[in-house]
């Protein structure tokens, strides 16, 4: 008999919140470690280090100009620095994709941050946003968008983002024609690759190969999330689930291994956000459309990660938030690679 889904009955008790942090910037991506602490990419052009003991210091980037000295809001999202996914290297040092310098950076513990990848085939290498380490060491980077300002790809007729794979052979892309790729997670066994397709407002996965190349695409799930949605990030639990963020209407949803959508979590405008995906399908989405939608708890949803020592404690990184929301889970989260390295 197939084991019950605990989330088939799990929605979030909103009474139940609690919240880590206290004025951050775009904490977009979260890492948990095994003590506890969480590091949240910062706009300020670095990652800022939560403490359990609720202290919290910055880090930044030598070598960058701060994102945060950009001019308006909606012009802040197009210029400078602006670290965005985020993984740990081996020996603990930050990967960065940063989707302000549109490159890949290695980010030590004190702030000295070089460039591992700016460029791929000879050419720039586009709006970098998510990286992630697999248990061959090997690197994933995902590219949303060849165009310089991401605003003009938020379109339903452009899929021109990649995934890139970093190994001892170099850089090289593995898989294009996304819609706006976003974040990617590995199955527990590292089979298949799933990928966030943001403007596609589905999921995809590939069938990894063992010399890194990707097979046999496909979408799970449903072919759209939500009545009006663009997911995120995502992030497996123990059990199969796909946790996920509908950025922008703030929904935190799950998909369970035989695809079934679920809303666990509904924070945003309706309203707004049917505003928004009108807009979208029509092909003439502003700024101010976009800076109308999201929610109260962590305006514009953004990723999921799990942690505490049981990984049960699930934190919810934003592009618009201060703080952190956290709840505790019913069942614990699929470890990240970092989780075995010390």
């Amino acid at each position: 008999m197939a084991k019950h889904n605990p989330l088939r009955d799990f929605r979030v008790d909103r009474a139940s919140l609690g919240f880590v942090g206290n004025d951050l910037q775009r904490p977009e991506c979260i890492l948990a470690e095994r003590d506890g602490s969480l590091w949240a990419a910062d706009a300020r052009g670095g990652v800022v280090h939560l403490l359990p003991d609720g202290q919290q210091r910055i880090v930044t980037q030598h070598e960058q100009t701060a994102f945060a000295a950009a001019g308006s809001e909606a012009e802040r999202y197009t210029a400078g620095t602006l670290p965005n996914g985020l993984a740990f290297a081996r020996n603990g040092d930050f990967l960065i994709a940063n989707f302000g310098t549109d490159r890949l950076e290695l980010m030590t513990r004190d702030g000295r941050t070089r460039v591992l990848h700016d460029t791929i085939d000879g050419l720039a290498i586009g709006k970098t946003n998510f990286v992630l380490r697999d248990s061959k060491d090997r690197l994933w980077l995902t590219v949303s968008t060849r165009i310089r300002n991401w605003m003009d790809a938020f379109s339903p007729d452009i899929a021109d983002g990649y995934i890139a794979l970093i190994d001892e052979r170099g850089i090289r892309i593995v898989a294009d024609g996304f819609a706006f790729t976003n974040e990617i997670r590995f199955d527990a066994s590292e089979e298949w690759l799933y990928v966030v397709e943001t403007t596609g407002q589905h999921v995809s996965r590939l069938r990894v190969q063992p010399d890194g190349s990707l097979t046999g695409r496909e979408i799970f799930g449903p072919r759209k999330l939500g009545a009006s949605g663009f997911p995120d990030g995502i992030a497996f639990d123990a059990f199969g689930n796909l946790w996920g963020t509908l950025i922008m209407s703030d929904i935190l949803f799950v998909l369970t291994p035989e695809g079934d959508y679920l809303e666990v979590l509904v924070d945003g405008d309706p309203v707004a956000s049917a505003t928004l995906e009108t807009a979208f399908r029509a092909g003439c989405v502003s700024p101010d459309t976009l800076l109308a939608t999201g929610g109260q708890l962590a305006n514009w949803f953004a990723s999921v990660t799990f942690g505490g020592q049981d990984l049960r404690t699930c934190y919810i990184g934003s592009l618009r938030g201060t703080r952190i929301p956290f709840f505790r889970a019913p069942v614990a989260g699929l470890p990240m690679v970092h989780w075995h390295d010390r």
